[in-house]
């Protein structure tokens, strides 16, 4: 039987650079805009911030991406970026997540992330140690 993770949560603003010559985020930001709402959800939920992972030398790489685009976001809109664990691996974990737009609920994209974790010594892949296993598991 599959583990089911807990949804977490990030509110984000679609700020001017962000928007492209067709007037709306350019696709490249989506990527972006779920890296941060990661940042913040491993500090809040977690309670392990990026700080805590370099500390103890370690990182996380995309080494996958995939992402379904259903609707744009345009400048200003404000927007709540859900996230979530699928799956965690020996040396990785893969990440769900799904845009939204505040306003209507309405889904604006949707997609995965693989993120490999390596040694900030090797740049090599790493095995996740276990007390991270534990704070990821809920």
């Amino acid at each position: 039987m599959k583990k089911t993770y807990s949804v977490f949560e990030t509110e984000l603003r679609v700020r001017p650079d962000d928007i492209d010559m067709n007037q709306h985020v350019h696709n490249s930001r989506y990527f972006d805009y779920v890296l941060a709402a990661r940042f913040d959800q491993m500090e809040r939920f977690y309670k392990v911030s990026m700080e805590d992972f370099t500390r103890e030398g370690y990182g996380w790489v995309i080494d996958t991406a995939h992402i379904e685009f259903k609707r744009p976001l345009r400048l200003g809109e404000y927007f709540l970026v859900r996230t979530w664990m699928e799956e965690i691996e020996t040396r990785g974990v893969r990440v769900g997540f799904e845009i939204v737009k505040k306003e209507n609920g309405k889904q604006s994209c949707a997609g995965t992330f693989h993120y490999t974790m390596i040694s900030l010594e090797t740049g090599r892949a790493a095995v996740i140690p276990v007390w991270m296993i534990e704070r990821y598991s809920i």
